[in-house]
């Protein structure tokens, strides 16, 4: 007991005449060996790794995170827009009212809001990747840096994912009229007013075009207020899954359809290719040109960076592992249906 006694006076002798400002002391196997059941002493300090090294570790992958998500450029802002968002969410009222101006005829028309909330909620995201005590101490470090690039391109696509949602539930989801985004009962003026087709998009021939890119660019170009005036919209781009890209293209590029028949459609409109849809044959088409576009990402926090290397924290203490990754606060919602056509293409 005596020789347990003086070792681990010793011990403690030596930590306590180490500098404040020096790394954190070492433990060698064979003194912590030496310890017998003690080795809770060493653990009590952090083990072999100190706050210099895990700031340093945390520096490192940070930076990995931001250059990789300042690299990552998504497709979301050809369709959408973002907006800022102050609280737990936001009221939308004034979107009931598509902005247009009349003339002005004695007194000032005030536009009166539909008498309903429009309220979008943000969201929690995040994506976290943990790191073992172990690795950092053998350094072994570099099997986290493809993680933190990974984390970093994740958080880059977070507006492409939550439009991407928008679009996959765009027919099964309200917009700010309270009917399903792409919905064949829109009610403009006492009458109701489509968005919705269901048939395929083709370009087999011109009856075929017609039926499907014809129908689309024509829904949204003879559209009226509630006034009945015409809301002057031109349709500029054709969006569909990656299994109907050839088709896209035919219509918005080539100078024949498949038949050898002339393509009236060339020129009318360019097509953006979306993989994230998840119906292979779903397609829209979209006023893109507008200042509001018909999705739109309510950002309240934008991706940041996060680490948890506390000793108090559970994963920490227990499992040797600290974490590291991303968190963001944003959801996504519908703008102006009248933005917007869409088909199922399942007909």
């Amino acid at each position: 007991m005596k020789t347990v006694f003086f070792l681990i006076l010793a011990v403690v002798t030596a930590l306590v005449a180490v500098p404040l400002q020096a790394e954190p002391l070492t433990l060698t196997a064979t003194a912590l060996s030496d310890l017998s059941g003690f080795e809770c002493l060493a653990f009590g300090f952090g083990g072999l790794v100190g706050k210099a090294q895990l700031d340093a570790v945390f520096t490192g992958l940070k930076t990995i995170f931001n250059n990789q998500l300042k690299a990552t450029t998504g497709d979301w802002e050809k369709t959408a827009m973002e907006v800022p968002s102050g609280g737990e969410g936001e009221d939308y009222a004034w979107l009931s009212d598509f902005p247009r101006f009349r003339k002005w005829v004695g007194d000032k028309h005030k536009k009166v809001l539909e008498a309903f909330k429009y309220y979008v909620k943000n969201e929690p995201w995040e994506t976290t990747i943990r790191v073992k005590r172990d690795h950092i101490e053998d350094d072994k470090l570099g099997i986290y840096r493809m993680q933190a690039q990974g984390a970093g391109e994740a958080a880059g696509e977070l507006n492409d994912l939550i439009v991407d949602d928008l679009k996959n539930n765009a027919f099964t989801e309200t917009g700010i009229d309270g009917q399903y985004f792409y919905d064949t009962d829109h009610e403009v003026n006492d009458a109701s007013v489509s968005n919705k087709g269901t048939v395929a998009l083709s370009s087999a021939n011109r009856a075929a075009a017609d039926a499907s890119i014809g129908v689309a660019l024509t829904a949204i170009g003879t559209l009226t207020d509630d006034e009945g005036r015409p809301l002057r919209l031109v349709p500029d781009m054709l969006e569909v899954h990656t299994a109907k890209q050839a088709t896209a293209n035919t219509l918005a590029t080539g100078d024949k359809l498949d038949d050898g028949t002339p393509n009236p459609y060339k020129g009318l409109f360019t097509v953006e290719v979306n993989p994230g849809l998840v119906s292979n044959t779903q397609w829209m088409v979209h006023v893109t040109k507008k200042t509001v576009k018909p999705f739109v990402v309510q950002m309240r926090k934008k991706p940041v960076f996060v680490s948890q290397t506390s000793m108090e924290n559970d994963d920490v203490f227990n499992k040797g592992e600290y974490a590291f990754g991303a968190e963001a606060r944003a959801t996504g919602f519908y703008a102006f249906w009248q933005l917007s056509w869409g088909s199922t293409g399942t007909t």
